[in-house]
């Protein structure tokens, strides 16, 4: 029988011997001054323990003032059975019957929870008999894993043993371990099997406290003790190895309970919010170069980063003695090593400090032979005894270069590598730049990793093109990949593309240096190594020209095709863009940014193979193509002309055919029309809604469909901004939300109706509150930042902005445009992360004048500010 969580508030019997007031004092005085003790102490192990018994005290007043029969047993379960409880943890209590409860004693047990709730015990209970609790745990390994640390409080001590003993008999070791194993694995592939998100859970997140639990859970299940002094005497881990687990259990335990004590609440994820304060309570400060808490997050990722490489030794060496009669050789893999339990294991423990060379065949076979699922414990434990071997000597050696560039050269295994040579240290220490952003924060607002995980990330999307099984992802780049020369140039550069962040400086220039030298060091040809180098410097130019620049202008593919010079240089530098952009964030990357990549490659090649951009022939392209479709959507030959020529040359050049067609076709009826037009459909690029918006021009038109969106919660993408030489604005819009995709032809038709009969409304623009920032902003928040310039021909101005998100900011940019009277001509709205880059392609006499600029500038700076 499982109690409410909760239950409805019931005061504690007349009868007890303190009051509920007196109770819920002393409970909160005690742990206040356990609290303040430690503050003054940093004695972690003290204040859990202390917790847990202040909570022990408090159930045992209730239950003896809630008089429960002498029969029954209040166990600890859980973590609390541990004897351990951080500041804000739940408390996980059994109470233990010897027979099913009648409804008299379901009642006084309803009445002690409720108590408990009363008191301020955030208690989570559960009310069995002895084989109720069997049969929970068998059906699930959750309940299992809390009964194996039950500990009685009060109550009667015989039915404890006798729980103790039954749930002990009828736990199997090995199915427990290969449960605990799968639910571990699950639950790393929740937090992307990586410590290194920016916003780790330092419970949950690989590397953090639960992974110590499990292995714990595992080792008293098997027999094998309960604590790492008794599995160093077990033999499971050695002396060290059982320090360095204190040590970062100490860390991760601290860590967790100053969290809980700065939020005021449970709070396991290090959100942004709260590092800083909470790298000030470890003593750390900010300084001009960085902020407090950016050693901490690097220490808590190195922390991370043992636990990982201890728990898995652990896990074998357990798995071992589960499983003995497993344990032979399967083959021989060379003179250094062989396979066991489908592990590479080292044919000496001194292998490593006799031959440190062997350190990177290790890796070298991981990649080549079918099979192996990783390192052996002993080959492990061999590594991280052998970090000072990993001298300057070992990186110059030229044997070790060479196996370094043939891991980096094989045609598969190369992502999962590079990641367990950067878990175990071994790629930090031969390239000594990537060691030092290991665990180093990015705080531009889009990036969700770590330095050195977003670098791993970006390799292993490049790896993924040439992947058949993730073909079907982005069907465009495996094509150009599967006839791409020598790939592993695209490996390098992902390597070093962001290796100097942090330094200061442009770390596109920077990193140059390490990629140039690298390749000189390995032996890469000169083409090879040019083009890595150039990659690396310009690993950003493709995304700026295609988010912020007017790609239908021939001017500046050309000047694009310059710079790149080469197909090569071209299809290696596209392919290294989209697995960036892919890498910095599940949110930045959309359909949108694909399309403009795409089209601003192709537009390319045509220039570098001698078609140079020509805008009569590419509008009399788009012209036909159009009018094609036109037939096929039953549109009469000729039908299209009235529309057609009020629209001038730069609106076919930024549509593509199929835009012009669907765009046409709604139109037609409506080419002088009083009325505003609004036609909305499903993106055909595969995200968000296309909306149209056809209507007699009007300064605060642009302003007011911002507007609409905004209000309705929909996010600007791409905006599409054209006048017709009749006075008509033909407005394009790609426009996102999260909960679009199950209901967009519902959100269309609404769109249309709304949008239209706001847009035919007199009413003026409404001021709009300011829009709430993002946690992320909250705790980074960027500058803002404003240019206005004109364009090269002198026609138009070209305003460009940066500055953090929120909602309702494109409308509050629009809104001061508006009451300027400035015209919008084109919009490129750019959303990475919590961060916009937005440029704007804007007309009005009133430009020309300076003090109208900077009037202008100013107001549009105290929008967008937060």
């Amino acid at each position: 029988m499982k109690l409410p969580a909760q239950p409805p508030s019931s005061p504690l019997p007349e009868t007890g011997t303190l009051s509920d007031a007196d109770l819920r004092q002393a409970f909160r005085a005690d742990k206040a001054a356990q609290i303040e003790k430690y503050r003054a102490s940093g004695k972690i192990d003290t204040l859990m323990r202390g917790l847990a018994r202040n909570a022990d005290r408090t159930l045992s007043a209730i239950w003896q003032d809630c008089h429960l029969p002498g029969g029954l047993t209040l166990v600890a379960v859980g973590g609390y059975g541990r004897g351990e409880l951080a500041p804000h943890s739940d408390i996980d209590i059994l109470v233990l019957l010897p027979v099913e409860p009648d409804e008299a004693l379901t009642g006084r047990l309803e009445r002690f929870i409720g108590c408990a709730w009363d008191l301020g015990l955030d208690v989570g209970s559960s009310v069995r008999t002895i084989d109720q609790c069997i049969d929970e745990a068998v059906a699930d390994i959750t309940v299992q894993t809390s009964l194996l640390e039950a500990r009685r409080i009060v109550g009667n001590t015989q039915l404890f043993e006798r729980f103790l003993r039954e749930t002990r008999h009828a736990l199997d070791p090995r199915t427990f371990f290969q449960a605990k194993l799968l639910e571990m694995r699950q639950r790393h592939a929740k937090y992307q099997d990586t410590p290194y998100s920016l916003e780790p859970n330092c419970k949950e997140s690989p590397g953090g406290l639960r992974d110590l639990q499990v292995i714990v859970w595992m080792a008293r299940a098997a027999g094998l003790g309960s604590t790492w002094q008794e599995f160093e005497q077990s033999g499971l881990i050695t002396a060290h190895e059982a320090q360095e687990l204190r040590r970062n259990e100490f860390f991760l335990k601290t860590l967790r309970a100053r969290l809980h004590i700065l939020a005021n609440r449970r709070q396991d994820v290090l959100v942004f919010d709260l590092q800083t304060a909470l790298a000030e309570a470890f003593g750390y400060r900010a300084s001009a170069s960085r902020r407090a808490s950016e050693p901490l997050m690097r220490r808590y990722y190195w922390a991370a980063k043992a636990v990982t490489q201890l728990s898995t030794i652990l896990i074998q060496n357990i798995e071992a003695r589960l499983n003995p009669d497993q344990s032979g050789i399967t083959r021989v893999l060379s003179r250094h090593f062989v396979e066991k339990q489908g592990m590479i294991e080292i044919i000496a423990d001194d292998l490593f400090e006799r031959e440190p060379t062997a350190i990177l065949e290790a890796f070298l076979l991981y990649e080549k032979i079918q099979g192996v699922k990783g390192l052996s414990a002993r080959t492990l434990r061999a590594l991280y005894n052998s970090r000072n071997r990993m001298t300057l000597g070992w990186r110059r050696d030229p044997e070790n270069r060479r196996l370094f560039l043939e891991i980096l050269q094989q045609p598969a295994g190369i992502t999962r590598a590079l990641r367990l040579m950067n878990q175990t240290s071994v790629l930090g220490s031969y390239l000594t730049n990537f060691g030092r952003i290991v665990g180093q924060m990015q705080h531009d607002l889009y990036h969700v990793y770590t330095v050195d995980q977003h670098i791993l990330t970006v390799l292993r999307n490049i790896r993924r093109y040439g992947s058949s099984e993730h073909a079907h992802e982005y069907p465009f780049c495996s094509d150009l990949f599967a006839n791409f020369e020598r790939p592993w140039v695209l490996y390098v550069t992902a390597l070093f593309h962001d290796i100097a962040k942090g330094r200061g400086g442009d770390h596109s220039i920077l990193g140059t240096t390490d990629a140039r030298r690298f390749c000189r060091e390995h032996g890469i040809d000169e083409n090879d190594s040019a083009l890595i180098v150039w990659l690396v410097e310009h690993h950003l130019t493709m995304s700026q020209v295609a988010q912020k620049q007017d790609t239908s202008d021939p001017a500046v593919i050309n000047a694009f095709a310059d710079l790149v010079a080469s197909e090569r240089r071209l299809t290696a530098l596209y392919l290294l863009t989209v697995a960036d952009i892919r890498g910095t964030s599940p949110k930045v990357w959309n359909a949108w940014k694909g399309k403009l990549l795409e089209d601003l490659y192709r537009l390319t090649r045509q220039v570098l193979g001698g078609a140079a951009p020509d805008s009569h022939s590419d509008l009399a392209r788009r012209r036909e193509a159009a009018r094609a479709e036109l037939r096929l959507k039953l549109v009469p030959p000729g039908a299209e002309a009235p529309l057609w020529e009020q629209l001038d040359v730069s609106y076919f050049l930024r549509h593509e055919p199929g835009e012009i067609a669907w765009q046409t076709q709604k139109l037609l009826p409506f080419v002088t029309t009083d009325m505003p037009v609004v036609r909305a459909r499903p993106s055909p690029i595969g995200e968000g809604l296309q909306v149209l918006v056809y209507s007699k021009d009007r300064p605060d038109l642009f302003a007011s469909i911002c507007g609409y969106f905004n209000r309705h919660g929909l996010s600007v993408q791409q905006a599409l901004i054209h006048t017709t030489r009749h006075g008509y604005a033909l407005d394009d819009f790609l426009v996102s939300d999260p909960n679009m995709e199950a209901h967009h032809r519902d959100i269309a038709n609404l769109v249309e109706q709304e949008l239209a009969a706001q847009l035919q409304s007199s009413k003026g623009l409404p001021d709009l509150s300011k829009g709430r920032l993002s946690r992320l902003s909250r705790a980074f928040p960027m500058t803002p930042r404003i240019d206005l310039r004109p364009d090269e021909r002198g026609q138009y101005f070209i305003l460009s902005l940066s500055a953090n998100d929120r909602a309702g900011l494109l409308y509050s940019i629009a809104k001061v445009l508006a009451e300027h009277h400035i015209g919008v001509r084109a919009a490129r709205i750019d959303t990475l992360g919590d961060r916009v880059e937005d440029v704007f392609l804007i007309e009005g006499g009133q430009l020309a004048d300076s003090r109208t600029q900077i009037r202008l500038e100013t107001e549009l700076l105290g929008a967008i500010a937060i």
